[in-house]
C-alpha cells in the first residue's frame, strides 16, 4: 500500500479506487465497476486478456517481469489508455494474498497539481485508503474466517489456519468433507451449493461441524455465505465467513437447562416425582446419563442424620434415572434399589460433609479412589467418561446425590457445567426437603384419617354396606368427608355420611370428633331429626372454641339414616347434605324426596325426618358433594350422572364393594379437587316367621301367659336352651312395666340366628336405671337380674310411651354372677 500512501493529498473517494485481480499469468481475472468507470471498458472486454494490453507504454516482455519468474504488473505512478483512446493516469498499488499466486492491483485516479479537484474529491481520496486498509484487514485478522471457494467448492483462499483457529484446517485445495463429518460435509454442501444456484446469501446459520476420523470431537461454526461473480454475472465461487459459535451455544445450552430447572423443578411435592424431575432436566440437556439416590429416610418422610460418622454411611436407594442412549443397563443398579457402600474415603466424606460437588470425574479415576471394579460397574456406566457428583443439601440435611455423566458426548465437563448442576441441585434440594416434610405430615394426616375413618364393609342382619372414600387432588389432599354404618340394638342400623368444611389436618380431626358424637348419640336410640339437633349444639360449641375471625370456617352437612329391617322402613333427616339415592331391585334409580336443615353449626332450626320403605334387594346410595359437583357440571347434572352410573350397575353381578369402586375410579378422572364418600347399602327384611308379638293387658296374672307363649315360640324355634333366661327377663321386664307404666303393655320377641331379642313396650316416659339395693330391701333386683342374664339392655323412645330391650346371644346364655343389686325405679322414686 506504498504507493498509494504516498498520495495523501489525493482527494480519492473509496467509490473511484478500481480493483483488478490478475492470475500468476498476469491475465485479468476480475474487473470492479469503478475500473470500468476509470478506462471506459466494462468486465466483458477485460477479463481473459494480458494486464499489459491496457497500458500506454507496456513493458518490453508483457507476460514477465525482467526476472522471467513473474507477470509484470504495474506500480506506481501508470498511464492507462481509455476506450477512448485518451491516457489515464493513476496510481496502482499491489497486494499479495496469503498462500495463493493471484495478485489484486489497487488504482486510484491522479489528479493534476493545479488544484483543479474540489473538496469533496479529496475526502474521496480518504475513502479509497480507508477501503483498502478495510480488504487489508479483512484478509489478515483473525477473529473472522474467510474461505474462498471455486464452483467445485475447493477452498481457493483462507485465512483460517491451525494457528488461528485450532481446528478444522483448512488449506487450498481442500473440500469441505476433507475437514469435517461426511454427514456434516453433505448439509454444509447443500447450503453453499444453494447459495451458488439462487444467489440469495447464507446468513450467520449455525452448523455443527465434527471432525472427520470419528473421534466425536465437534465445533459450531456460525457461516455466512455470498455468491462471487465474473464478467458475464456467471457464479465464479463462494465467500464464506466463519466465526466459531461453539462457547456461546455451550453457554445458551447452560442457560437453556438452568430456565427449566427453574420451571419444573419444585412443581410437585412427591420426593420421587421431584427426584425424577431434576433426572430429566439434566439429560439430555447437559449430559447423557443421570442418576438421583435418596437416603431411605427421606423418602419415609424422615430427617436422615444430621451426622455421618466415620465408618457410617447413608442408606441410599436409587428413586430417579434418566438415559438419552436407550434403556437404563441391566448391569447398573435400577431404579429402587439399594446403593452398595462407598468405602469410607476423604474425597466422598468431604463431599458428603461439606457439600462439595465433584466434576470431571472418569471412571477409572473412580477405580483407582474406590479400589472395588463390582461397585464400579453396578453404580458407574462402562462408557462414562466424565462425571459430576452433587450432594442434595438443604437446611444442614444430606438428602442424597446427584449424578450426570457424559457417555456419548465427547467432551468433559466444565467448570460451568458443575456450577449450573451445583445451582440446580441447590435448589432441588430445598424442593426434596419440602416434598419430604410435606410426605411426612401427609402420612400422618392419612393414618389419623384412616383411623377415624370405619371399616369399609359391614354386614349385619339389617343390611350389608360398602363404603368408599377419595381425597382430593388424586390423594395430595385430605378433608373430614366420612361414612359410618353403626349397628344399633334390636338389629336395627344407622347409616352416616357427612361432609366437614375445610380441608387439611383440622378437617380431619373435626372429622373424628363428630363422628365420634354421632356413636355416642347413636347409643341413645335418638330419632334421626333429634340426633342432628344434638349435633348442631356441639358443633356451635367447637365453634365457640376457635378465634373468632375462623368461627364461619366451623361445620358440617350431615345425613343420618336409620333402618329397621322388621318393618323395612328406613327414616333419615338431613343437615344440609345431599339427598340419598335409592337402586330399585330391577335398577331403577331414584333420589329420596328429603326436606334437608341448615348445615351443622347453624343452629336454631328443627331437622325434618323423612320414612319411606325399602325393598328386599334394593340398594341405598348415600355421598358427598364432591361426588356430583365435578368439573364444570351443576349438581343437577352430576346427581343424574351418578344415578345412571349406579342403575347400571345395580343390574349387574357386583358385589357392593365393586360398585363403590366403579363409581370412585370413574370419578376420580381428572384428580377431583374435593373429597368424595360414598356409603352402598343393601338393606335386608327379617322373615316373619323369626317375629312374635303379643299384646297384655294391665293384670298382674298376664305375666304368666307372657312366659307361657315365650317359652311355646322359643320351642317352635329351637332355641329351648334360652327358655329358662328369657322366661326371667320376660317376667321382670312386663310386671315391672304393668307396675310403673299401666296400661296395655307389647311384648316382641325376633332373632335373626345369631342373637335373640325382648322389646317390652309400655306408655310411660320415664328413664329406667340401674341402682344398689341395701340387705335389707325386699325387693328391686329385677333390672339386675336382667342385665346378668343378658349381653345388653337398653330403652328407647317414642312419641308416645318407650321400648324396654334387651339382647341375648343364641349361642349360650351368659351365668348369672353374684354382685351388687339394682331396683327398678321411675322417675317418681
Amino acid at each position: 500500500m506504498a504507493a498509494l500512501s504516498e498520495h495523501d493529498d489525493a482527494d480519492v473517494s473509496a467509490d473511484e479506487v478500481a480493483v483488478v485481480l490478475l492470475d500468476s499469468a498476469g491475465i485479468v481475472r476480475g474487473w470492479s465497476h469503478a475500473a470500468a468507470e476509470l478506462l471506459g471498458r466494462s468486465a466483458e472486454q477485460v477479463c481473459g486478456r494480458p494486464m499489459a494490453g491496457l497500458l500506454v507504454d507496456p513493458a518490453p516482455t508483457s507476460s514477465v517481469d525482467a526476472r522471467g519468474d513473474a507477470p509484470f504488473v504495474p506500480t506506481g505512478q501508470t498511464v492507462f489508455r481509455h476506450a477512448s483512446g485518451l491516457p489515464v493516469e493513476a496510481t496502482v498499488d499491489e497486494v499479495r494474498l496469503d498462500g495463493s499466486s493471484k495478485i489484486v492491483l489497487l488504482a486510484a485516479p491522479t489528479r493534476d497539481e493545479a488544484g483543479q479537484e474540489d473538496e469533496a474529491d479529496r475526502e474521496d481520496e480518504g475513502g479509497q485508503e480507508q477501503g483498502s486498509s478495510l480488504l487489508t484487514a479483512l484478509l489478515a485478522q483473525s477473529l473472522l474466517g474467510v474461505v474462498l471457494c471455486d464452483t467445485e467448492l475447493r477452498v481457493l483462499l483462507t485465512n483460517v489456519t491451525a494457528e488461528v483457529h485450532g481446528w478444522p484446517l483448512l488449506r487450498p485445495g481442500h473440500r469441505v468433507e476433507d475437514v469435517i463429518a461426511a454427514e456434516d460435509a453433505q448439509e454444509v454442501g447443500d447450503q453453499l451449493r444453494r447459495v451458488l444456484e439462487t444467489g440469495a446469501p447464507l446468513l450467520a446459520r449455525e452448523q455443527r461441524m465434527r471432525a472427520p476420523d470419528g473421534s466425536g470431537r465437534e465445533r459450531y461454526v456460525s457461516v455466512s455465505a455470498f455468491r462471487l461473480a465474473d464478467g458475464q454475472d456467471r457464479p465464479a465461487g463462494i465467500a464464506a465467513f466463519l466465526t466459531d459459535s461453539t462457547e456461546q451455544r455451550r453457554a445458551r445450552r447452560r442457560t437453556k437447562v438452568g430456565h427449566e430447572a427453574s420451571a419444573r423443578i419444585g412443581d410437585s411435592l412427591d420426593v420421587t416425582r421431584t427426584a425424577q424431575d431434576i433426572a430429566d432436566v439434566l439429560v439430555p440437556g447437559l449430559g447423557d446419563m443421570a442418576t438421583v439416590e435418596m437416603a431411605e429416610a427421606v423418602l419415609e418422610g424422615e430427617e436422615p442424620s444430621k451426622v455421618i460418622l466415620p465408618g457410617h454411611w447413608l442408606r441410599l436407594r436409587r428413586v430417579a434415572v434418566a438415559s438419552a442412549t436407550g434403556p437404563w443397563p441391566a448391569e447398573l443398579v435400577p431404579v429402587g434399589g439399594l446403593i452398595p457402600r462407598f468405602p469410607d474415603v476423604p474425597q466422598v466424606r468431604r463431599a458428603a460433609i461439606h457439600g462439595d460437588t465433584v466434576y470431571n470425574t472418569t471412571r477409572q479415576e473412580m477405580v483407582d479412589l474406590l479400589g472395588d471394579p463390582e461397585l464400579i460397574r453396578a453404580t458407574m456406566p462402562e462408557q462414562g467418561h466424565s462425571a459430576v457428583v452433587s450432594p442434595l443439601y438443604a437446611r444442614g440435611l444430606l438428602l442424597g446425590f446427584v449424578t450426570v455423566w457424559r457417555t456419548e458426548q465427547p467432551e468433559a465437563f466444565e467448570q460451568e457445567d458443575a456450577d449450573l448442576v451445583f445451582d440446580i441441585s441447590s435448589r432441588a434440594a430445598l424442593s426434596v426437603d419440602n416434598a419430604r416434610q410435606y410426605t411426612r405430615e401427609h402420612r400422618a394426616a392419612v393414618a389419623l384419617q384412616q383411623r377415624l375413618l370405619p371399616r369399609a364393609t359391614t354386614r349385619t342382619a339389617a343390611a350389608e354396606s360398602a363404603g368408599c372414600y377419595v381425597p382430593a387432588g388424586g390423594g395430595a389432599d385430605i378433608s373430614g368427608d366420612w361414612f359410618d354404618a353403626i349397628p344399633l340394638p334390636s338389629l336395627r342400623v344407622a347409616f352416616v355420611v357427612g361432609d366437614v368444611f375445610g380441608h387439611g389436618l383440622h378437617a380431619a380431626a373435626m372429622m373424628g370428633r363428630l363422628r365420634t358424637a354421632i356413636r355416642t348419640l347413636a347409643d341413645l336410640e335418638l330419632e334421626p331429626g333429634e340426633l342432628l339437633i344434638h349435633l348442631d349444639d356441639l358443633v356451635q360449641q367447637l365453634a365457640e372454641e376457635v378465634d373468632p375471625q375462623d368461627r364461619d370456617t366451623v361445620g358440617a352437612t350431615c345425613l343420618y339414616a336409620v333402618y329397621d329391617p322388621l318393618s323395612g322402613s328406613c327414616a333419615l333427616a338431613s343437615a344440609g347434605h345431599p339427598a340419598p339415592a335409592v337402586i330399585e331391585p330391577d335398577g331403577t334409580a331414584r333420589p329420596v324426596e328429603v326436606s334437608p336443615g341448615p348445615p351443622l353449626g347453624v343452629g336454631g332450626m328443627p331437622f325434618e325426618v323423612t320414612t319411606f320403605s325399602l325393598e328386599p334387594g334394593s340398594t341405598l346410595a348415600l355421598y358427598t358433594d364432591g361426588l356430583v359437583e365435578r368439573g364444570a357440571r351443576d349438581v343437577d347434572q352430576g346427581t343424574r350422572e351418578l344415578l345412571d352410573t349406579l342403575s347400571s350397575l345395580c343390574r349387574g353381578t357386583g358385589t357392593l364393594e365393586d360398585m363403590g369402586g366403579a363409581v370412585m375410579a370413574g370419578a376420580a378422572e381428572p384428580p377431583p379437587r374435593d373429597d368424595m364418600a360414598l356409603l352402598l347399602a343393601r338393606p335386608r327384611l327379617l322373615p316373619a316367621t323369626d317375629i312374635a308379638d303379643w299384646r297384655f293387658p294391665d293384670d298382674p296374672a298376664a305375666v304368666a301367659d307372657a312366659r307361657s307363649v315365650v317359652a311355646r315360640r322359643l320351642a317352635d324355634w329351637g332355641l329351648d336352651h334360652l327358655a329358662f333366661s328369657t322366661e326371667l327377663i320376660v317376667s321382670e321386664l312386663v310386671t315391672n312395666a304393668m307396675r310403673y307404666a299401666g296400661g296395655t303393655v307389647g311384648l316382641r320377641l325376633f332373632h335373626d340366628g345369631t342373637t335373640l331379642v325382648c322389646e317390652v313396650r309400655d306408655s310411660s316416659n320415664t328413664q329406667p336405671r340401674l341402682r344398689r339395693a341395701r340387705a335389707a330391701d325386699e325387693g328391686g333386683r329385677g333390672l339386675f337380674l336382667v342385665a346378668q342374664l343378658t349381653r345388653r339392655w337398653g330403652s328407647r323412645y317414642h312419641h308416645s310411651g318407650k321400648t324396654i330391650w334387651a339382647e341375648q346371644p343364641i349361642g349360650g346364655a351368659p351365668a348369672v354372677d353374684d354382685g351388687p343389686a339394682a331396683v327398678w325405679t321411675d322417675a317418681a322414686s
